[in-house]
């Protein structure tokens, strides 16, 4: 299918409904969008919903219609399988890929048996991360559904914690920068649709990804987003969606044409993290010697007057040198929560000699 995906040409494009609502639905997008040469259409048929009174997909005729926009339109299409009945039921109907949603990914057995249903059978999956933020549970379900299917990709939809901001799911986006870097063969998407939760926030969610070297995007469209049955905050509509991909920049990630410049700056940085490394050596250290003194003075490992001050100091100095309040809290947490772990190894060491 000729379409102009613009700068995405060499990324994976996923696009399609949240649900698929009804066959004039499915049609519509699927009609609009194939001047865009997506990737894989997609459009969920079974909705995993919170609450049992939400609409929770129309089931397998859903399936009968999107096996009838693959032959009316040429367009491989996909959906979400949570059991092997659904798994079943998918390829019955000869849809080309299936995902798998947050819910299932964090549920060992449920991918388990979904690889089971899939053995001897080579299809392209799509595996979003888990509600939380597990990566060795994420890096657990793409294991088991490789040991089937040699075609495994992962999702990146952001994730749940107790405070979102402005994000439905918070993107966390050093979880899936870590999975690459352990599964470097892996090619990761993005799904911001669900990290936003809003339309407004899609199209940045979406070009940070292409900045960090994502391989591709998925992206909920439909024809009337404000109507829709499921996630109507989210979804674009047709225009926004082809704005989205003309205005994205999508950068290079071939690092053997990376620019001199940018190596000698590397090179700064790294002896900058070796200096780091070594003061951080140091400071231990001296928490052994604080350990020392509280040990022969019965006192607590924690002391809250000093933390409250050693804290206010870092993040005021913080400001001064421009640096953001939350990553130094955040740095300056980690490290006291270390220190203590360091006096309270030291102390019981000295306890048992």
């Amino acid at each position: 299918m000729n379409g102009s995906r613009f700068g995405l040409t060499d990324r994976l494009l996923v696009a399609g409904p949240c649900a698929a609502e009804s066959r004039e639905q499915l049609r519509a997008v699927a009609s609009s969008l194939r001047d865009v040469s997506a990737d894989w259409f997609r459009a969920g048929v079974w909705k995993p919903r919170t609450r049992p009174s939400s609409f929770e997909g129309v089931g397998e005729k859903g399936l009968e219609w999107l096996a009838e926009i693959r032959k009316e339109f040429g367009l491989r299409v996909c959906t979400e399988v949570a059991s092997p009945y659904h798994v079943e039921q998918c390829l019955a109907h000869g849809l080309d890929a299936l995902w798998i949603g947050a819910r299932t990914t964090t549920n060992p057995f449920s991918v388990q048996d979904i690889a089971d249903a899939l053995r001897g059978v080579d299809i392209p999956l799509f595996v979003k991360n888990p509600l939380n933020p597990d990566l060795k549970l994420w890096i657990g379900a793409i294991e088991r559904l490789s040991a089937s299917c040699s075609e495994v990709h992962a999702v990146h939809r952001g994730f749940s914690l107790v405070d979102n901001g402005i994000y439905r799911q918070t993107p966390l986006w050093q979880l899936p920068v870590e999975l690459k870097r352990l599964m470097p063969g892996l090619k990761i998407l993005c799904d911001p649709s669900h990290i936003a939760g809003r339309r407004d926030l899609v199209f940045p969610l979406a070009q940070k990804a292409m900045r960090l070297g994502f391989d591709g995007l998925m992206i909920e469209v439909h024809d009337n987003p404000d109507a829709a049955r499921t996630d109507a905050m989210q979804q674009l509509d047709i225009s926004s969606f082809k704005r989205l991909l003309k205005d994205l920049e999508v950068s290079n990630t071939d690092e053997d044409k990376d620019d001199l410049s940018l190596e000698e700056l590397r090179g700064r940085i790294d002896d900058i993290d070796l200096q780091l490394l070594s003061l951080l050596g140091k400071r231990m250290k001296l928490s052994e010697k604080v350990a020392e003194i509280k040990r022969e003075n019965n006192m607590s490992i924690f002391r809250l007057k000093r933390w409250d001050v050693l804290l206010t100091d870092r993040m005021e100095r913080a400001e001064r040198l421009k640096l953001n309040r939350e990553f130094v809290k955040d740095l300056f947490e980690l490290i006291h929560e270390q220190s203590m772990e360091v006096q309270d190894r030291f102390i019981g060491g000295m306890e048992k000699n």
